[in-house]
């Protein structure tokens, strides 16, 4: 949707929000250090107004490359690290630098979806396992920046998803095929609340396959995390300690699963003769060490949303796509 032409300034929005000139810059280009309740102020002016600053100079001076985003949590993990690769992978031939912005709390997210919007700094976005309100999507969309979510589904918005359920069905299945029936599951650390967590949705997959085939995943064989964070090596200890200790167990995470066998070697269990590890994402390590797990083609992924979103770029009146990732389970040594 083409924005109208507006010319409301940025006297008007101060005027409006009761602050300075100055007090709309710094929401506009570091809202972190404004104080909340201002910045709040500011921002309802803005969008009451319509506001939308003019292209600047740096937007002028960048017309032969592009730029494009990528607002992400957990960066440095490898997992995301993984997909951000297949994005970087796709960016290679195109006109289009990229640009990665870290998440590490909900200021730091709610500051970016303020900023970019206003400051004409990226010409597309991709947002990875992240929320975002109805208020900053219809601030991205009045700036004309084309998005692309990963593992999260906004109607009328491209996506890229992944059946954290059927991944969990995955696991258990195979925990089954291979005769086990003490199956038990660990969660990774505590999910902060500025990111999404499909971790519930595996377990709750995981958990109604067995159902299905006639077995229970008992409260003692789930370790989920703990608030406020424990040592997570405590979680395996627990299982291991039981006076049915499971045979099988589904970790959230390759990271985690990686963990549980360090921990069980380290016990003298036998994998996989008396210990099946399942793990999920199937990270570039996974394969070095033997681990089975649920892939879900990160580097390919990545690849896959940035790719769309530079098509949708390129044609803006192009339909909405909402692509599932089909994960498969790769089977190696430790089950």
């Amino acid at each position: 949707m083409k924005a109208t032409e507006n010319t409301t300034t940025i006297y008007d929005v101060a005027k409006s929000a009761g602050v300075s000139i100055a007090t709309v810059s710094r929401v506009l280009n570091s809202p972190e250090q404004v104080r909340p309740k201002t910045r709040t102020k500011v921002l309802a002016a803005i969008d009451e107004l319509g506001f939308m600053p003019k292209a600047d100079a740096r937007e002028r001076a960048r017309k032969e490359i592009g730029r494009i985003g990528v607002i992400t949590p957990f960066f440095t993990l490898p997992s995301f690290s993984q997909r951000l690769r297949g994005i970087a992978a796709a960016l290679v031939n195109s006109p289009y630098d990229l640009t990665i912005y870290p998440v590490d709390s909900t200021t730091r997210l709610e500051s970016y979806f303020t900023v970019l919007p206003y400051s004409k700094q990226v010409d597309g976005l991709i947002i990875v396992s992240l929320p975002i309100d109805s208020l900053a999507l219809k601030r991205l969309q009045q700036s004309e920046i084309p998005i692309f979510l990963i593992e999260n589904h906004i109607p009328n918005f491209s996506s890229l998803e992944i059946d954290n359920a059927y991944g969990g069905k995955l696991a258990a299945e195979h925990f089954i095929s291979k005769g086990h029936t003490r199956c038990a599951y660990v969660g990774d650390a505590v999910t902060p609340d500025y990111t999404l967590s499909p971790e519930d949705i595996r377990l709750e997959g995981y958990r109604q396959a067995l159902l299905d085939n006639g077995l229970d995943l008992p409260e003692e064989y789930i370790k989920l995390p703990a608030f406020p964070p424990r040592d997570p090596d405590k979680q395996v200890y627990e299982l291991l300690d039981l006076p049915q200790p499971p045979t099988a167990i589904f970790a959230a995470t390759d990271d985690l699963a990686l963990r549980v066998l360090k921990i069980a070697r380290s016990r003298g269990v036998s994998i996989p003769d008396n210990l099946a590890v399942i793990g999920f994402d199937d990270i570039d390590i996974a394969e070095y060490l033997e681990l089975t797990t649920i892939s879900q083609s990160l580097f390919e992924s990545g690849k896959l949303a940035a790719e769309h979103l530079i098509t949708h770029m390129a044609d803006p009146a192009r339909l909405v796509e909402n692509t599932f990732i089909q994960l498969k389970l790769i089977e190696r040594s430790t089950t």
